[in-house]
């Protein structure tokens, strides 16, 4: 400040040039150098902005672009909110800029205005007419038609900050928010050309689906229009399957609702009669399953971490050739390889969230190898975000209109001689990115989230000579390839995040389907595959295990396939075969002694009826100390010194 407040004091003229010139290098050098001992405070960095741009006139093109630079780097790296007389001056001063200098400036122009109207969209309202109106510059700068892809990215970012809602601040109006989504959708749809680099091309559709997520989010903007939907899932679909290994897919321009007979057909006082007893039948189960799923959300600015993803698996060699004998009676797509491309074992490091895109590129080596593993990091960035934005567009849309797209994303059994569907299941199967898998699994779960109703017409087939397949038959398919899909990926799984994701998608399936309606035998699968996991190191891994098992005990018109699994003696299925098993449960839960029964065992000759090995588990968890030594995931839950099961754990016990 000092430096500058001196240069303001002389004329202007070559000398003070250079000055300039070498105080913004150095500023900008430090900027991206390692992290300060004291970080300067928010007033000072916008003082040194508003008065670095106070003294380069617009016609000192390369000043401008290195305090254009300054802005871009300063407002990265200290998160700095700007007040509002420095951003109108800032703002003013950048507008100005692109209109007066010469293009070759503009990427670092319009970096810079994408950082000063981050989460400052709601003081940027007397702006918009020059941004967005009718020949806005954004509008002009990310037009199909911009061959600098340079350019387009960056005002498409700018165009996403914007964007970007403050709680309890005015949003933007309806003809911006229309401008921007239609200019996203267009970004969205465009293909790469050959004279695009594939990382440029990843970071234009990273920053197009932020912008569709932005808009879509906290019910800013609800999908309404048929043909704006059917756009938007088939560009999201594109996107989901964006440069995954050993899979190509072309995605028509627009998907088409299939009719739904439960909702086009019945009654009015019917389907009155049926929501009501629907609510009263779910409600505290899915309720409950709602609830948790939220921690676990993927957002725009928040995911979840996977770093764990290397452990090891769940299961045993023997167990995994003794379970996948149960769900493989039918062709599916091979489980992914586990490191395939180095993404498996760890999610790499440009993966990992941050408000406002870095320029560093210094984890990435310049070998051929290094190259290509960061274009595999940007892809899988792309499936993650046009799978969060996804996720907001189930929340956008109505479910009666959102289960027309049914087949387009949940999977089919294949026909005879017919390949197998893409569909999310594909990337909860193949993605060698635990994080991605995660994602897949959690917009499915959303998916299956209150779809009883849509579920309830499934039957089986019990003649399969007819014409044509009826609709309740295609579902019933649907929901058999579902259980197998996630049985196969349950066994294949090593990242104890998605295993999780894994097991609460399986609660919501199992909590929506009509078991009644179909044969028998999807549930025993669940059952004996979910078991071992309930002696899971990860303690997130044992809380949805017992969400699960609640879901199938709480199946409606008491099954008889329910009841015979309840009745199974308790040491069935139990046992750990891969040494991730939680040591002393089983010795620990027959210490419990039960009503009518002795403690030190029973009388000779009468041997008492052994309790439900269920109801055993969840009351020796409840009220027996804890054996073994904690996990790690175990020390978020610090419960009365370790001395007992995690409360979460506990608690979930209790509601089983």
């Amino acid at each position: 400040l000092a430096r500058l407040g001196a240069l303001r004091a002389r004329p202007d003229g070559g000398g003070r040039r250079t000055e300039l010139h070498l105080l913004f290098d150095q500023l900008i050098s430090e900027s991206c150098g390692p992290e300060p001992a004291a970080a300067p405070g928010p007033q000072d960095v916008c003082a040194v902005l508003v008065q670095g741009c106070q003294l380069v006139p617009l016609d000192q093109e390369h000043l401008v672009s290195k305090v254009c630079q300054l802005i871009h780097h300063l407002l990265n790296r200290y998160q700095v909110m700007v007040d509002e007389q420095s951003l109108n001056f800032l703002l003013s001063y950048c507008i100005s800029a692109l209109r007066q200098c010469s293009s070759w400036t503009h990427v670092e122009i319009l970096q810079a205005l994408a950082a000063l109207v981050y989460n400052n969209g709601p003081k940027c309202q007397k702006f918009l007419p020059d941004l967005l109106g009718t020949a806005g510059l954004l509008l002009q700068f990310s037009d199909p038609a911009q061959p600098d892809v340079e350019l387009r990215r960056a005002a498409v970012r700018s165009m996403a900050n914007l964007c970007l809602s403050v709680p309890g601040q005015p949003y933007l109006d309806e003809s911006y928010r229309s401008v921007c989504f239609q200019t996203f959708l267009s970004v969205l749809q465009s293909s790469k050309t050959t004279d695009v680099d594939d990382i440029t091309f990843c970071m234009l559709l990273q920053s197009a689906l932020k912008g569709v997520q932005s808009l879509l989010n906290g019910g800013k903007m609800k999908l309404m229009q048929m043909d704006q939907i059917g756009a938007l899932l088939a560009v999201l679909k594109k996107c989901m399957f964006h440069g995954l290994p050993g899979l190509s897919i072309e995605v028509p321009t627009a998907l088409y609702p299939a009719p739904l007979p439960q909702y086009d057909k019945r009654s009015p006082a019917k389907q009155e009669q049926s929501e009501p007893a629907t609510s009263k039948q779910t409600g505290s189960r899915r309720k409950k399953c709602k609830g948790k799923q939220k921690k676990g959300e993927f957002g725009e600015e928040g995911r979840e971490d996977s770093g764990d993803a290397g452990e090891e698996s769940v299961l045993g060699a023997d167990m995994v050739k003794l379970q996948l004998g149960d769900v493989q009676s039918s062709p599916c797509p091979e489980p992914r390889p586990r490191v395939s491309d180095g993404c498996a074992g760890k999610d790499p490091p440009s993966c990992q969230p941050c408000k406002r895109l870095s320029s560093s590129e210094s984890e990435y080596s310049d070998t051929e190898g290094g190259i290509q593993s960061k274009v595999r990091s940007y892809q899988a960035n792309v499936r993650q975000g046009a799978l969060a934005c996804f996720l907001s567009t189930i929340k956008s849309i109505e479910k009666r209109v959102l289960y027309g797209y049914w087949s387009a994303f949940v999977p089919d059994a294949p026909g005879i001689g017919s390949p197998q569907s893409v569909s999310l299941m594909t990337i909860a199967l193949k993605d060698p990115s635990p994080k991605t898998r995660a994602c897949a699994l959690q917009v499915l779960s959303a998916f299956l989230e209150g779809s009883k109703q849509f579920l309830s017409v499934a039957e089986d087939a019990n003649d399969h000579k007819r014409a044509f397949t009826p609709f309740s038959v295609t579902i019933a398919s649907s929901i058999r390839e579902l259980h197998r899909c996630l049985l196969l990926a349950l066994v294949a799984e090593s990242s104890s995040q998605t295993l999780t994701q894994i097991i609460k998608c399986l609660a919501n399936l199992v909590s929506n389907a009509p078991y009644s309606r179909l044969k028998p035998g999807l549930l025993t699968r669940v059952w004996n595959q979910i078991k071992p996991y309930i002696s899971h190191k990860d303690v997130n891994v044992r809380v949805s295990s017992l969400t699960l098992l609640g879901a199938i005990v709480s199946v409606q018109a008491p099954l008889p396939e329910v009841q015979l699994l309840l009745q199974q003696p308790s040491s069935s299925g139990l046992s750990s075969s891969s040494g991730s098993a939680t040591p002393g449960r089983e010795q620990r839960r027959k210490a419990v002694p039960w009503a009518g029964e002795s403690p030190q065992g029973s009388p000779a000759g009468r041997a008492p009826p052994e309790p439900c090995w269920l109801l055993s588990l969840c009351v020796s968890l409840v009220v027996l100390p804890r054996e073994d030594s904690c996990s790690d995931s175990d020390a978020t839950f610090p419960s009365l010194g370790s001395v007992y099961e995690p409360c979460p754990l506990r608690l979930e016990a209790l509601q089983v």
